[in-house]
């Protein structure tokens, strides 16, 4: 936490306290018949607030809680800290004896009794302690909301590099393979999706280093990357991809989706099969529902990934991102692979 921020609670703390402080002088001269111009009657007062106050506030706010509370140390806590309010009681008691008491005026003050005084120091210092622990106590905790919240950010960043680093050389080495066969069969084809891929790499190098893109940005990478997948297929139905509805002044994470849609053409391995992998989008005004499935042999082991990254994965960022504001279902049965996600904007 700034160190801004924790001044501001100790200025404000202090500021309430002197108002209480003038208060309480300011009626106790009333009902006691002095000037609020007695400089005697003032200094008493200010000795008897501040000194048991402050000695008690920062013995809490500080060596108390760190060594003893914060350790869950009760009883060492209770006798230290009953330890200081006495000896702050102490202190301005000594105070008072030497300095003021000797001063003729003191006796008209009706603060003689020191059993009484005793009493009134001790209910000061305990008050300041208890607002010592407090004020620590908020700091502590918003101290670790916001250390929490930071490491949640680093870890979604380091998650995202993470699926950024394992989809380029997988997915770059199959199509830059592909548009080398390309070249010698039909070359302003091969053009063409040379310039699609420098798209994707521009993508993912630059637009995603953001917190948030628009979703039409999002879903032209995922079109030209499933037009770039296409290339290794004759099989013109082999991919059916849809979108239904407007994308438009809609935002969400960078690559969201693009880790199923992988997932599914590395699994879907008999290209000859119509519709061998499914992908559709409906999007309206509050929602995303995102489909994606793919068909594979039933002779081979589906193993649970999504482009080097597991489910457990996924579903971190998931709730890291749309905490209580999405839905995430797989399915795999009969040979089809399926996910299932609807995102709350």
């Amino acid at each position: 936490m700034k160190k801004l921020f924790i001044t501001s609670l100790h200025v404000i703390y202090w500021t309430v306290y002197v108002f209480v402080f003038s208060m309480f002088v300011y009626m106790t001269a009333i009902s006691q018949g002095f000037e609020m111009s007695n400089k005697m009657f003032i200094r008493v007062w200010e000795v008897c607030f501040f000194i048991p106050g402050a000695l008690a506030f920062y013995s809490c706010y500080t060596f108390l809680f760190t060594n003893f509370l914060a350790k869950k140390k009760i009883l060492s806590l209770l006798f230290n800290a009953i330890s200081v309010f006495l000896l702050s009681v102490l202190i301005v008691e000594g105070i008072l004896f030497i300095y003021i008491t000797p001063n003729p005026g003191f006796q008209k003050m009706g603060l003689t009794s020191v059993f009484g005084m005793a009493i009134l120091l001790f209910l000061i210092a305990l008050i300041n302690g208890v607002m010592g622990f407090i004020l620590r106590g908020a700091v502590t905790w918003y101290g670790d909301i916001q250390l929490k919240a930071e490491l949640d950010k680093r870890n979604y960043e380091m998650e995202l590099a993470l699926m950024k680093a394992q989809i380029n050389p997988h997915f770059l080495f199959n199509t830059i393979n592909n548009i080398d066969m390309l070249i010698q069969k039909d070359a302003s084809k091969a053009s063409e999706y040379l310039n699609k891929l420098s798209d994707i790499m521009r993508f993912m190098l630059y637009e995603t280093k953001t917190e948030k893109i628009s979703l039409s940005k999002e879903l032209s990478y995922i079109e030209k990357y499933v037009e770039l997948q296409k290339i290794r297929t004759t099989n013109l139905n082999y991919v059916k991809y849809e979108v239904k509805g407007s994308a438009e002044n809609l935002l969400i994470e960078p690559m969201l989706f693009i880790p199923f849609i992988e997932n599914a053409f590395k699994h879907a391995e008999n290209k000859k099969v119509e519709n061998a992998i499914k992908i559709s989008f409906v999007i309206e005004k509050d929602k995303i529902m995102f489909e994606c499935e793919n068909a594979y042999s039933a002779d081979t082991q589906l193993k649970p990934e999504h482009s080097g990254l597991g489910n457990e994965l996924i579903q971190r960022r998931l709730v890291l991102l749309y905490p209580n504001r999405h839905t995430f279902v797989l399915a795999n049965e009969n040979g089809i692979y399926k996910v299932n996600l609807l995102l709350s904007l």
